[in-house]
């Protein structure tokens, strides 16, 4: 079995959310998604939960930080081009994310990304693959 990976995030507003990501593509598996959590689909083995403050709060014995004022965590993900990238922060701010720095062009690498409803970053970016070794 390959390795998957489930990132946590607590949110306000579950329905809000799940609302969020779908306007940008994503989708949720049923069989994990109630009215505590939704277990939303990056990949085949990458999956993010989303998950009210009260089921987070199951999980860990510390406090729920304010992701718009601090900044626990940075969520990179990888696309397939640059333009998928600006179609995706574009989504994001359709749907009422916000973004938090201009694109980043490096030549070989090109990075943007978004925040999304709840102030988690999202950081989306394309290598070029001849830049891969």
């Amino acid at each position: 079995m390959n390795t998957q990976i489930f990132v946590n995030l607590p949110v306000k507003d579950l329905k809000q959310s799940i609302e969020f990501f779908t306007q940008l593509g994503f989708q949720f598996n049923p069989q994990f998604t109630n009215e505590t959590a939704a277990c939303m689909i990056v990949s085949g083995n990458i999956f993010v939960m989303l998950l009210t403050h009260e089921k987070f709060k199951m999980f860990t014995p510390n406090p729920i930080c304010d992701a718009i004022s601090s900044t626990e965590v940075l969520i990179c993900l990888s696309d397939e081009s640059r333009e998928k990238i600006d179609e995706q922060v574009r989504k994001a701010i359709a749907a009422g994310g916000t973004t938090y720095k201009e694109p980043q062009d490096h030549g070989f690498m090109y990075a943007h990304g978004f925040q999304d409803l709840d102030g988690h970053i999202w950081e989306l970016m394309y290598m070029e693959p001849s830049a891969i070794h």
